[in-house]
C-alpha cells in the first residue's frame, strides 16, 4: 500500500496562550506518525512554534509545500486554539496545491475554559471555514466538530481523508483503454469521452483487429506468452480447460499488458459480446479478473465508466474492485439481491469456490468450445461498498451514486460469479436507479469506504453525486 504524505497547517492566534500551539503541533505530528502518515511542516525555527499567525508565516508555510508539491496529497489544517483564519486561507491559497485540506479543531476541556487553558478551537474552526468559503476553497471536515487527535474518531477521519487524497490524485491526468467497439445491444454503457476529458480522464481506443492481429505475431514459445501461461495456472484452477484455449488467453494477455504499459492506462474497459469469442475463441474473463486483482482495473462490455467507478473504489481501499450487474431479487427480503456476472471478478472476492470455467450465457450461440476463460463461483461474505459514476449526456456533467452494505453468507444456485448483497434502503436505491437512467451494472469493492469516495467526487470533483444511506433524508 502507498504511504499517504499530508502538509500540516497549525494555526496560531496571538489573543491565546501560544503554548497551545507548541502542545498541539507536536501531538497532531505524533499521531500522523504513528498513523503511518508521512508529514510536511513548519519547523520552530522557521515560525513561531512551527505555526501560522502571520502573512509572512503563511508565505514560509506555502514556500514550503510548493517544494514538497510533488509528494503532498492532501493538508491537515489543525487548530490548538482559535487560530487566524486569514493566514491559513492565505498558506492554502499561495501553495495553490490543489489537493484535498481537512480542518481539525482541538476540544476544550470543562475545567480549562479560564485564560491560560481556553482554546476556543470551536468558534475557530468556523471562522476558519468562513474564509476558505470565501476564498473558493474546497475543504473536508471531521466527524465531530471538535476532536482529540489521540481519539479513535479522529484516526477513522485520518483514514477517510487519506481515501479521498488517494481518489483525487489518481483521478487527476488518468489515462484508460478501451479495447474494441461497444456490444450492439449495450446501449446502457454510451458514455461521453468530452464530459471525461473535462474531468481529467483521458481515454484510449484499440481496435479488436489490431489486437487479433497483434496477437497472431506471437510465437507460441515467446517468452512474454510463456511467463503470461504460467501466470494464469498460478492464478486459477483451469481443469477441463483446453490447452489451446489458455494459448490464447496468454497471447491476449501479452498483447494487452504491452498496451497499456506503452499507453500509461491505469484500467481497460474490454468488448467481449461476442466478436472474441466468435473470432478469436476464448472469453476475456480470465484476463480481465487477473488485471483486476492486480489493481489494474477492468470492466466487461466496454463500460469504460464503470471501469473509472472500479478505479475509485480501489484507491479508497487500495485492494481490487470488481463490476457487476444488480442481477436478481432474493426471495421477499426487499433489503436483499443477488450481484452477478458470468464473469470476470478478480479473485479478491470469491470463496474457494473459484474456477475456470466456459461462459454458459453465450454458449448456445458460439460454441462451448469457443467460450473458455470466465472465472466463477461464490463470493465471501464481508463488507461492501457500491458505486456507480455516468456521464450524463444531457447535463453535460458526471454524476454517481454510492453507498454500502455487506455481501451476506446465502448461497443461491447460480453459475458465473455471484452473491447475494444486503443494502438497507434498497428499494428506495433502486427506485433511484430507474428514475436518474442509471446503467445495470455497478462498480463494488470489499470495504466500507462510502465517505471517502463521496467527499472525493463531490467535494473536489465537483461532480453530482447521491449518497446511499440506510435512512431517507439522512
Amino acid at each position: 500500500m502507498s504511504t499517504t504524505t499530508f502538509g500540516v497547517i497549525i494555526g496560531n492566534r496571538g489573543f491565546f496562550p501560544a503554548v497551545l500551539a507548541r502542545d498541539g503541533r507536536d501531538e497532531m505530528l505524533k499521531t500522523l506518525e504513528k498513523e503511518g502518515y508521512r508529514t510536511v511542516c513548519l519547523t520552530p525555527e522557521l515560525t513561531k512554534f512551527g505555526a501560522v499567525e502571520t502573512l509572512a508565516d503563511a508565505r514560509r508555510c506555502a514556500d514550503l509545500f510548493k517544494q514538497h508539491r510533488e509528494e503532498i496529497d492532501g493538508i491537515v489544517v489543525s487548530l490548538p486554539n482559535f487560530g487566524d483564519e486569514k493566514s491559513v486561507a492565505n498558506t492554502l491559497r499561495m501553495a495553490g496545491l490543489e489537493v484535498p485540506v481537512l480542518v481539525h479543531a482541538h476540544p476544550d476541556e470543562p475545567g480549562k475554559m479560564l485564560m491560560g487553558g481556553r482554546r476556543d478551537s470551536f468558534c475557530g474552526k468556523i471562522s476558519v471555514c468562513n474564509n476558505l468559503w470565501q476564498y473558493g476553497t474546497k475543504f473536508s471536515l471531521t466527524s465531530q466538530h471538535t476532536v482529540a487527535p489521540r481519539s479513535d474518531s479522529f484516526r477513522a477521519d485520518l483514514e477517510a481523508f487519506a481515501a479521498t487524497c488517494r481518489i483525487v490524485r489518481g483521478l487527476k491526468n488518468a489515462r484508460v483503454g478501451v479495447l474494441g467497439a461497444r456490444p450492439a445491444a449495450f446501449n446502457t454503457v454510451r458514455f461521453s469521452e468530452k464530459l471525461m476529458e473535462q474531468a481529467g480522464i483521458s481515454v484510449e481506443t484499440l481496435d479488436l483487429s489490431e489486437v487479433l492481429g497483434r496477437i497472431g505475431r506471437l510465437k507460441d514459445e515467446d517468452a512474454k506468452v510463456q511467463a503470461k501461461l504460467a501466470g494464469i495456472g498460478g492464478y486459477v484452477r483451469t481443469e477441463g480447460i483446453p490447452s489451446p484455449s489458455l494459448l490464447k488467453m496468454a497471447k491476449f494477455g501479452v498483447v494487452v499488458d504491452d498496451w497499456m504499459q506503452a499507453n500509461e492506462l491505469a484500467g481497460t474497459s474490454i468488448q467481449c459480446w461476442t466478436a472474441m469469442e466468435e473470432f478469436f475463441g476464448v472469453v476475456p474473463c480470465t484476463l480481465m479478473s487477473l488485471m483486476s486483482n492486480n489493481l489494474m482495473p477492468s470492466a466487461c462490455e466496454t463500460d469504460m465508466i464503470g471501469m473509472i467507478a472500479m478505479y475509485a473504489l480501489q484507491l479508497a481501499s487500495q485492494t481490487p474492485s470488481a463490476i457487476v450487474d444488480w442481477n436478481n431479487n432474493y426471495g421477499d427480503d426487499p433489503d436483499k439481491c443477488v450481484i452477478f456476472h458470468c464473469s470476470n471478478l478478480p479473485k479478491h472476492f470469491f470463496d474457494d469456490s473459484f474456477k475456470m470455467d466456459f461462459q454458459e450465457i453465450i454458449a448456445g450461440s458460439v460454441g462451448k468450445d469457443n467460450t473458455f476463460g470466465t472465472v466463477v463461483g461464490h463470493l465471501k461474505s464481508g463488507p461492501l461498498t457500491f458505486c456507480r459514476i455516468s456521464t450524463d449526456d444531457l447535463h453535460g456533467e458526471m454524476r454517481a451514486y454510492v453507498g454500502e452494505g455487506e455481501i451476506t453468507a446465502d448461497r443461491p444456485q447460480s453459475f458465473g460469479g455471484y452473491g447475494v448483497v444486503r443494502i438497507p434502503g434498497l428499494q428506495r436505491l433502486m427506485r433511484y436507479v430507474c428514475e436518474n437512467g442509471y446503467e445495470h451494472h455497478v462498480s463494488v469493492n470489499r470495504s466500507h469506504t462510502a465517505r471517502a469516495v463521496v467527499d472525493a467526487l463531490a467535494t473536489y470533483k465537483g461532480w453530482h453525486v447521491y449518497h446511499h444511506r440506510s435512512e431517507a433524508g439522512c
